[in-house]
């Protein structure tokens, strides 16, 4: 354990579910926990109790939060958990916190399995839409409109490239398929769920627009990927955005949580559940906090670009795969100065360098 994570509590110390199974948190909410392919190589998915009116009359079981990617291994865990879990109740709907593979591979296979409902926010459904069957020269997260952008950036060696121009079917491969329909999560809307209050409370900055979930009667806070109890979220600029601001959307976005308990239980997407929300947040912000120091004094030494500056941020090898994240995070960091003020981005013969203005 890091210095930083014996500033929050696991209340749960380091008891987990086994694959396949799950593991009561709150009353009426479940844990489960599955692998990823991935560096990062798990996510948490929560089933809630519910008692839910779809228009057709109120039928009871659970509400699954998140899915996991689409696999041959997830399938078999879901299949294990509708077998022995469900205590004899159905799937009754589908919620999504955000488009990225790990949270929304699966909703398809499961809505369409269980004939129930997809609820994500609209901006993040039609991400998905877009990512999980592009047009023919709009390929996400790859191929030959995201190599020229990493070359502009810094990242031009032929082993990065040659990956990149590859990734063509990345998403898709991941998250096959959507609900041709879905029902719109906003803001400040408030869900019954098995007879309580879920308020969601939508964050920016990792995702188009993530919801996470706050119910005051059990004090708890299903967080998604926007607060993460050992890690930072991922946030990066992209090929579609490229002059984006994700970093100030999300430091904005933890403001959200402050007016919430610092002791509400945190069940995050990753990681283990935590009580500490206010501390966490503080240190989210002094992490980002210190990137930027990183990226002012890299800024300093004179005309800098985003490969160079990702290099100062990462002091370790980077795979490929990796390096699309970093990149990504680097931007972000650039950006966030930039549009302050605090940097100057010029752009000469396709290739885009950063210098720290002058006072």
């Amino acid at each position: 354990m890091n210095l930083l994570e014996h500033e929050i509590h696991y209340p749960l110390a380091d008891v987990m579910p086994g694959p396949g199974k799950c593991l009561e948190v709150a009353p009426g909410v479940k844990w489960i926990r599955m692998g990823l392919p991935f560096a990062l190589n798990h996510i948490n998915l929560w089933l809630l109790r519910d008692r839910f009116d779809d228009g057709a009359g109120a039928r009871d079981g659970w509400t699954v939060i998140d899915c996991c990617v689409a696999s041959d291994s997830s399938r078999a865990q879901w299949e294990q958990i509708f077998a022995g879990e469900l205590e004899g109740l159905p799937i009754v709907r589908v919620i999504v916190t955000h488009m990225h593979p790990d949270h929304i591979g699966l909703a398809h296979w499961i809505c369409s399995r269980w004939q129930v409902p997809l609820w994500i926010s609209a901006t993040d459904y039609h991400a998905a839409l877009v990512a999980c069957k592009p047009p023919a020269d709009h390929n996400a997260e790859g191929g030959a409109r995201y190599a020229a952008f990493y070359a502009q950036h810094g990242l031009d060696d032929a082993e990065f490239q040659q990956h990149v121009l590859q990734r063509t079917a990345y998403y898709a491969q991941l998250v096959p398929d959507l609900p041709g329909s879905y029902r719109r999560l906003m803001d400040r809307e408030r869900l019954q769920i098995g007879g309580r209050s879920w308020e969601c409370i939508v964050g920016y900055g990792h995702a188009p627009e993530h919801m996470a979930f706050y119910c005051a009667e059990l004090n708890v806070l299903i967080s998604g990927d926007m607060v993460l109890p050992r890690i930072s979220t991922n946030v990066s600029v992209h090929a579609h955005e490229p002059q984006g601001d994700p970093l100030g959307w999300f430091l904005d976005s933890l403001q959200r949580y402050l007016p919430l308990p610092e002791d509400a239980l945190v069940l995050p997407s990753h990681g283990k559940p935590f009580q500490g929300l206010h501390t966490r947040i503080r240190q989210l912000g002094d992490h980002h906090a210190e990137r930027l120091d990183e990226v002012r004094a890299a800024c300093a030494q004179g005309p800098t670009n985003a490969a160079q500056v990702m290099h100062a941020m990462f002091r370790r090898p980077l795979n490929p795969h990796e390096q699309t994240f970093a990149l990504g995070e680097a931007l972000a960091h650039l950006n966030y100065l930039w549009r302050r003020g605090e940097i100057a981005r010029h752009e000469v013969d396709g290739r885009c360098t950063f210098t720290l203005t002058a006072d």
